[in-house]
């Protein structure tokens, strides 16, 4: 066994930092990822609305008050407050307690697993879990995973992958670059594959309706007997289409009888077709159909899972891409079919499916590998 790694004895590998007593990286991990889970609130609540995480500094965002290093205290100050602005008094959402806890809690346990033995595995897989949790929660919320979590993942697991090549399981970097980038291309690959598939086979939702209903389509969404859907829940790419065969079709102008009607607003411009005729959606102001059947577009999974998956590749490798793959439809099969009973979630209703992979993934880290391995006779 060699002491040198990359010409350098293993001493210089080990910089003085990390040879401070081991309980007290305990607490420091723990503290840092506390801290990290108060930044990643501003991130969950700032990102999908396209604002700057950093300026203006962390404020109230129903009084518009500065909040003070006294009340940003992770945890602490939530607790205190008891859950209030200090200022104005208004609720704060549970939300900015649980992400603190629970990037606290996967700091610690990345340290209390590799910490000892491969800090620096620690210390990546740390950056892969706080994108976890803003992703979990920006997509639970908004069905959205940003480019700045995906893509700016990849990149950055790719680097950590040439600067600690143990995270694929290499000896030096140039291996280790080779198995993120493979990572990346298996992972996006396979995700991409089943969105092609998906839309093939589930792209069409048929939606009966009572006799006589109508539909109308309003500015921002589409209203049903059931309801109204957002046009952002139908509408995700240019082939996207609403059709239906309407029994009397209602304009700000005109009527229409027994014909045909296909809608995208995906588009540029937005077209509608009303038998052989084309317009220009967006100069309908108005637009009722009475229809028996409507088909609505849908997607299995979207563009920012597939870009998500290509951040996990980079990190852990091509095979924690097809583990978590399989194990996330596993989590997300159980989790929805819970959620079905519950009544809190319709057999046709379209749900974020990056926590089931960030949940797979993290299975991966913490066991799932070994398992795998034990359970292929490796």
């Amino acid at each position: 066994m060699t002491d040198r790694y990359l010409g350098l004895p293993l001493d210089f590998w080990q910089p003085e930092f990390l040879r401070v007593p081991y309980p007290i990286w305990i607490f420091a991990f723990t503290a840092l990822g506390l801290i990290v889970g108060s930044f990643l609130n501003v991130v969950i609540h700032r990102l999908p609305l396209g604002a700057s995480v950093v300026s203006p500094p962390s404020h109230c965002p129903h009084c518009g008050r500065r909040i003070p290093l006294r009340f940003n205290l992770p945890v602490v100050s939530w607790l205190a407050l008891r859950g209030r602005c200090a200022f104005c008094e208004h609720r704060i959402s549970p939300r900015y307690l649980l992400v603190e806890v629970l990037t606290g809690g996967m700091f610690l346990a990345n340290w209390l697993v590799f910490g000892r033995e491969q800090p620096w595995i620690a210390v990546a897989l740390c950056v892969l879990f706080s994108g976890f949790v803003a992703a979990t929660f920006i997509d639970l919320e908004h069905l959205i995973i940003p480019d700045e979590i995906t893509l700016g993942g990849a990149a950055v697991g790719f680097l950590f992958s040439a600067a600690v090549p143990a995270l694929q399981g290499a000896s030096d970097p140039l291996t280790a670059m080779k198995r993120s980038a493979l990572g990346i291309v298996v992972g996006a690959g396979l995700v991409y594959a089943i969105l092609r598939l998906g839309k093939v086979v589930f792209g069409r939702h048929r939606v009966t309706l009572p006799e006589g209903a109508s539909i109308l389509f309003q500015e921002s969404g589409l209203v049903l007997p059931s309801g109204e859907v957002p046009y952002a829940e139908i509408f995700y790419r240019p082939s996207d289409a609403v059709r239906m065969h309407a029994q009397r079709l209602e304009l700000s102008d005109r009527c229409y009888r027994d014909c045909s009607v296909e809608l995208m607003l995906a588009r540029q411009p937005a077209v509608l077709r009303i038998g052989g005729e084309e317009f220009s959606a967006e100069e309908e102001p108005y637009l009722r159909v009475e229809t028996r059947r409507i088909e609505l577009p849908r997607e299995a999974m979207g563009l920012g899972d597939v870009k998500f998956m290509a951040a996990i590749g980079a990190f852990l490798g091509w095979q924690a891409t097809v583990f978590s793959l399989f194990f996330s439809a596993v989590i997300g099969t159980v989790v929805a079919a819970a959620l079905i009973a519950a009544g809190r979630q319709t057999l046709s209703g379209r749900i974020g499916y990056g926590p089931y992979i960030a949940a797979a993934a993290m299975t991966w880290v913490f066991g799932g590998r070994e398992l795998t391995l034990r359970w292929l006779g490796f």
